[in-house]
């Protein structure tokens, strides 16, 4: 497997800030943390020649297409979405699973906000600390592959308002279901949609659902993006630097739990 050392060069000195990964985990602890500097990276690749590359989303955002498990063909969403003309064309990439990422920069006047299911097999991937992995990484010996080289572009804001609506689509009347005896997996899912509840039960909350997606091997990344979503349907959110670091915590546990080491 390549050194992708230079790569990540390369891209730090376009202003990006680059993560060493292993098994699409980071090497490191990053939140909130200013970008690696060249010989840091150098460091780091010296130490890890096999770590793969991703860049962290802080001065652009994700459009996420892919086709899930669930039916969900986000390819065909995008192919019939109503205002699809809003998604410029731009700097894309064909994930090692098939998908389609496309790369948009940040706007100064409205802040994008993360949206994991934004549309049927779409995603939106914003928050400062979260991260995708980046050509030429690979997963199982499948690569990530630039489908272009056309230049970052700053998205409508119409788009961004789009993108930071949410709604609650259902019509369905629920009035008379019992789903029955509550499992901790159960109040896992609920508590994605419900938040994390009021001031004196938040902390906890968090650390019991960041437990409880990673004891599943729920993929730290997508562990990360399902944490901030609940946070966001909080009244009274959480700062994301508490969040940051109750998830960085549980993650370290986690590691120790599996047997693995720290960098």
């Amino acid at each position: 497997m390549a050194n992708l050392v230079n790569y990540a060069l390369a891209y730090a000195e376009k202003g990006m800030s680059v993560l060493p990964m292993v098994d699409k985990q980071p090497l490191i602890k990053f939140a909130d943390k200013p970008p690696l500097n060249s010989d840091e990276i150098k460091e780091i690749w010296g130490k890890h020649p096999d770590a793969q590359l991703a860049l962290r989303t802080t001065n652009f955002f994700v459009v996420d297409i892919d086709r899930h498990d669930d039916g969900a063909d986000g390819f065909q969403t995008i192919e019939n979405y109503e205002r699809k003309e809003l998604l410029k064309s731009t700097l894309s990439q064909k994930t090692a699973g098939g998908g389609c990422q496309l790369f948009y920069l940040k706007r100064d006047d409205i802040e994008v906000r993360q949206n994991i299911g934004w549309l049927p097999g779409v995603d939106i991937k914003a928050h400062e600390n979260n991260y995708v992995l980046i050509s030429p990484s690979e997963i199982n010996g499948k690569k990530y592959e630039w489908e272009n080289h056309n230049p970052i572009v700053t998205p409508s804001k119409k788009l961004i308002q789009l993108i930071n609506q949410r709604e609650n689509k259902s019509s369905v009347d629920f009035t008379n279901y019992n789903s029955g005896t509550k499992t901790a997996t159960t109040k896992l899912f609920e508590s994605l949609v419900n938040g994390l509840g009021d001031n004196g039960s938040r902390n906890n909350e968090l650390t019991s659902l960041i437990g409880g997606l990673l004891y599943r091997n729920v993929e730290a990344d997508m562990a990360y993006q399902l944490a901030v979503m609940a946070n966001e349907n909080t009244p009274d959110p959480l700062p994301d630097k508490e969040l940051n670091r109750t998830f960085e915590s549980m993650l370290d546990k986690d590691i120790r739990r599996r047997g693995g080491g720290e960098v």
